[in-house]
């Protein structure tokens, strides 16, 4: 029985841009890894003052609590890369899981890092200095000295492989999954009452994500300002929480005089997730570049009608199931949402479409491949 220490201090459950796709993918993984056949011990390094995790009183976890407030990233990265490799010899660790880019450069067993992006490489004018420096810097010294790495997508594989020069028979593909919430549908009273209370109406197009550049919400007020010029009337809802470099959505909206039909709901917690997917018409997502594309995918499981962009892992993501756009038209942007709101026959077909492609992605299926490649890390030691 080996044992696996899970880098665990992005877990989050606040309500801000950290707990997005990374977060969930370490809730969900510590969720499911318990019902894999793995016959491992799991040591969860996490911050001492996080709640309780999900992996209830299974015996084979043990939660170890960090000292520093590991909530502050500068806190977070002194932990990782002093206190966490003397831990890991303490607790006797075999191999140890960086679930977001990063490895103890000082551990003295192998690793094996997750990596959901390389946005930081590919756009780097769209992240601040300090931030971009840091992951440029540690995700590349991680993945060249990793026994593994895990990609979220196909896409994301050739990325690391081409851009942080890790060998290809290094380089798994885990996708990520779709939590089981987003495939029950709400009766429709409870849809209702959502709508009445967040004075929603029936129709409006929803976007779900963090408020930063390479979101490409800019090009996708411009292409809803025509739109509307077209003759749309649904309104547009950007839900999620601020990140970085935000201010020129707000800005853009001011702009455009579209004050009185775009809406800032702020941060939507998880649980309210399905809720929104459901009530929505349509859901809009122009990423320019997703390591994998939980969204769409969720969106999809709700059975919502999907406009997002040809790139990417988004189009492994979506299949034939979406329309599919180049992120930087900002004319095709807007017919799609003029063909959205005007053709109810196509919603209905991409809502069948969308359910059966979304089947796929499952978090069961995630800890599973996660599992395989522990061992196989643990086969090469």
């Amino acid at each position: 029985m080996a044992r696996i220490g899970i880098n665990a201090q992005l877990l989050t459950f606040s309500q801000s841009y950290r707990n997005a796709g990374s977060s969930a993918f370490i809730y969900h993984l510590l969720r499911n890894l318990p019902n894999t056949s793995t016959v491992h011990r799991y040591f969860v390094f996490t911050n001492a003052r996080r709640a309780a995790l999900p992996i209830g009183d299974n015996a084979r976890f043990q939660v170890v609590g960090s000292r520093l407030d590991t909530e502050r990233p500068a806190q977070r990265i002194l932990w990782e890369q002093t206190a966490l490799p003397l831990l890991l010899e303490r607790k006797h660790i075999d191999v140890v899981h960086g679930t977001l880019n990063v490895l103890p450069v000082a551990r003295r067993i192998p690793g094996v890092v997750t990596i959901h992006d390389v946005s930081f490489l590919l756009f780097p004018e769209r992240f601040l200095p300090g931030r971009r420096r840091y992951l440029s810097t540690f995700t590349r010294v991680s993945a060249r000295g990793a026994r593994m790495v895990v990609a979220s997508s196909e896409n994301t594989r050739r990325d690391v492989i081409r851009l942080l020069g890790v060998p290809e028979e290094r380089v798994r593909v885990v996708y990520l999954g779709v939590d089981d919430r987003f495939r029950e549908r709400p009766d429709p009273d409870a849809i209702a009452r959502f709508r009445e209370q967040h004075a929603l109406p029936e129709d409006f197009f929803l976007y779900v994500g963090t408020l930063e550049p390479r979101k490409n919400l800019v090009r996708l007020l411009n292409a809803y300002h025509v739109a509307r010029q077209r003759g749309v009337e649904w309104p547009l809802v950007l839900a999620g929480g601020k990140g970085w470099l935000y201010e020129e959505v707000f800005q853009r909206v001011q702009d455009l005089n579209l004050t009185e039909f775009v809406r800032f709901p702020g941060y939507v917690l998880y649980e309210d997730l399905p809720l929104w997917y459901n009530a929505a018409s349509a859901f809009v997502y122009p990423s320019l570049y997703e390591g994998f594309g939980l969204p769409v995918a969720e969106a999809m499981a709700c059975g919502c009608p999907v406009l997002t962009t040809r790139n990417s892992s988004l189009i492994e993501v979506a299949g034939e199931a979406t329309i599919l756009v180049e992120g930087e038209d900002e004319v095709a942007l807007a017919d799609g949402l003029c063909r959205l709101a005007g053709d109810r026959a196509l919603r209905a077909e991409l809502s069948r479409l969308g359910l059966a492609q979304s089947a796929q992605f499952n978090w069961a299926r995630t800890a599973a491949d996660m599992a395989a490649v522990y061992d196989e890390a643990l086969q090469e030691a």
